[in-house]
């Protein structure tokens, strides 16, 4: 009786199990057995069916369809399994990331159903995860989604292993992969390291793969739900409910109580929040400058024509070195069409358009000349339009006028246009007030004594007695004006 028990437990033969394959007789061999040790050899250094067929067909006369190599092939494939050995990790140590297809949503903006995205993170020692829905995915929302995970868990693995998308890798390579800026800098904001997976090769994020299809086949499979919360908050519940109290089947131990343990050995989470920016490549331009949000910003002048790295925010722009790393300029935002540039970058050559206007203000006056220099050493954005409003003042109230007014700009030492516009204004517009003491104006003393003594003399004026210094000489046959002393006559 035992013995019939274990020959009833042995698995039947292919006649037995499929009576269609026995009746049609046996088997015929391959036409591609003859080049079975071609065929191997050539598997083991990497070609496909499709090579080895024309091969065959070329040099070993080999008469069968390329649908015989491919049977061939997936037998040899078949006929040697290969183990994958299981992936311990120690407790805190690392996490898994994917993502997959998420349930149907009522999308707010169109009132239709719409499929969303499942993001999950599995730790690797407890299995403990947590899956989040969103609408779609990017740089930032993955990074996000990272955070949420991360306070969901109380603390931070040290490992990521993720998969190769662009939200997190830019360029794949299994052995210097180049990590999406933004994901590598909030990762390493909580202490986190990115270790990309190999291409095709879902094996070693193997533990968030099963994740995936955890929820995606028990609690929503055929679901539908009104909005993103509500399918957020059923994917809460169930995860309480019923995934952490499950008992894994690899672990044997239920998840609930493998993730308390671990959940101490996780890293502590920062007080601060990750501050999120924005992330680019920009060629200087010729003028030193790079081009951010419509603003422009002052990079070191050996960087003209050469491709930068820059970050930017709500409040800085960041030049960095898109060799090293290094931090080139840092500047504040500024408004569209703006210029910030550091005064270490400001170029010592003059441009020859501003070079004619400072002559043009030279040639209206000394003041005038003076003020559009000091004007243009200023190297601001503003200097060529204001060394242009100064001409302006000039062509519309004149040189005398205008030069009067810079004069007294530069002694109270205000040497700006828009104080000059002011002085402008407010000067009458007969001309400027001329003052009691000036080079082309005498003193009054001098006028007061020759006058004094030209009616004092009895006899008419002193000819032999010299006049006042810098007095003007009377004409010949002209004789400076007698006035009556007041009570004479």
């Amino acid at each position: 009786m035992v013995h019939g028990e274990q020959a009833s437990s042995r698995p039947k033969p292919a006649s037995e199990a499929f009576p269609d394959l026995a009746e049609a007789g046996p088997r015929v061999p391959s036409q591609c057995e003859p080049h079975r040790s071609f065929i191997e050899e050539a598997l083991a250094r990497g070609r496909n069916a499709k090579a080895i067929w024309q091969h065959l067909s070329d040099q070993h006369g080999f008469e069968g369809h390329y649908e015989s190599i491919k049977r061939f092939v997936r037998r040899l494939r078949l006929s040697e399994p290969v183990a994958h050995p299981r992936i311990e990790t120690e407790p805190g140590e690392e996490a898994q990331v994917d993502y997959g297809t998420g349930p149907l949503v009522r999308d707010p903006s169109t009132g239709k159903y719409r499929r969303t995205r499942l993001f999950a993170m599995t730790l690797g020692h407890s299995r403990k995860a947590v899956w989040l829905l969103a609408w779609r995915s990017s740089a930032r929302t993955c990074c996000l989604l990272h955070e949420e995970a991360f306070r969901r868990l109380g603390g931070a693995p040290k490992i990521i292993v993720l998969d190769n998308l662009r939200e997190g890798v830019l360029t794949p390579d299994v052995y210097d992969a180049t990590i999406n800026p933004l994901y590598r800098d909030c990762l390493g904001h909580y202490g986190v390291v990115a270790l990309p997976a190999k291409v095709r090769d879902p094996n070693r994020k193997g533990k968030v793969e099963s994740s995936i299809g955890f929820a995606q086949k028990t609690p929503l499979r055929g679901m539908r739900f009104e909005s993103l919360e509500e399918a957020q908050r059923y994917l809460d519940q169930w995860t309480e409910r019923w995934a952490d109290t499950r008992i894994h089947g690899t672990t044997k131990r239920q998840v609930a109580a493998m993730f308390a343990e671990e959940r101490p050995t996780l890293q502590p989470l920062p007080v601060q929040p990750f501050r999120y920016f924005e992330y680019g490549v920009r060629v200087v331009h010729l003028d030193g400058c790079i081009e951010v949000a419509k603003g422009y910003y002052g990079v070191p002048p050996r960087w003209i024509g050469q491709q930068v790295y820059v970050r930017w925010d709500q409040l800085f722009v960041r030049i960095l070195d898109p060799k090293t790393g290094e931090l080139l300029r840092e500047h504040l935002r500024q408004k569209p069409g703006h210029y910030r540039v550091d005064a270490r970058d400001r170029s010592p050559k003059t441009p020859a358009g501003v070079l004619h206007l400072l002559q043009r203000a030279r040639s209206f006056g000394k003041h005038i000349g003076r003020v559009c220099e000091l004007i243009e050493q200023r190297r601001d954005q503003y200097s060529a339009r204001h060394i242009l409003g100064v001409l302006g003042l000039v062509k519309k109230r004149g040189f005398n006028t205008v030069d009067d007014c810079c004069r007294t700009a530069l002694e109270a030492g205000y040497a700006n246009y828009r104080i000059v516009r002011t002085l402008v204004d407010r000067t009458p517009a007969h001309g400027p007030q001329l003052r009691q003491v000036d080079g082309l104006i005498r003193e009054l003393s001098l006028y007061r004594e020759l006058i004094d003594a030209k009616t004092n003399d009895p006899h008419g004026p002193d000819r032999t007695r010299p006049l006042p210094p810098e007095a003007p000489p009377v004409g010949h046959g002209q004789h400076p004006a007698h006035t009556a002393r007041p009570g004479a006559g």
